[in-house]
C-alpha cells in the first residue's frame, strides 16, 4: 500500500504566461517563489503547498458543467474575507460564481479558464 503524507504541488497549464502571473501574482496575491527549472512557468508557495504555473501553447480550459464551476476539476484555495475577495476579482474583470451549495465560497476563472475555487475558511 502506499501512505500519502502530503500534497506538495499541483501543476496548471496556462496559455500566456504573463496573463497568468498577473491573474495568480496580482489578483489572488500569491508570491513567487524561486525553480530550478528552464522551461517557461512560474511557481507560486502556498503554505506548504505549490502552485505550479506551466507554459502550454493554446492551451484553454473548458468546464465541463459551466453552470455550476463546483462540479468540475478545480483548486481550491481557503481564504479569510469572501466578500472582499469576491470585490478584488470583480474588480479585477475576473468571472464569479458562489456556491451552489450555500457554503461561504465562490468561483473564479484563470485567464485560461482553469476554475478556482475561494472558500472562506
Amino acid at each position: 500500500m502506499i501512505t500519502v503524507q502530503a500534497p506538495l504541488h499541483v501543476a496548471i497549464n496556462v496559455s500566456d504566461l504573463n496573463h497568468a502571473q498577473r491573474f495568480y501574482g496580482g489578483v489572488l496575491g500569491l508570491q513567487p517563489v524561486e525553480r530550478p527549472f528552464s522551461f517557461p512557468g512560474v511557481w507560486y508557495q502556498v503554505g506548504a503547498f505549490q502552485i505550479h504555473l506551466i507554459v502550454a501553447e493554446g492551451y484553454q480550459s473548458t468546464p465541463q458543467n459551466p453552470e455550476k464551476w463546483g462540479r468540475n476539476g478545480h483548486l481550491a484555495l481557503a481564504i479569510s474575507d469572501l466578500e472582499a475577495a469576491k470585490a478584488a476579482l470583480v474588480q479585477a474583470g475576473c468571472p464569479v460564481q458562489t456556491s451552489a451549495s450555500g457554503r461561504a465560497a465562490l468561483f473564479t476563472q484563470d485567464p485560461d479558464g482553469n476554475i478556482i475555487e475561494l472558500s472562506a475558511v
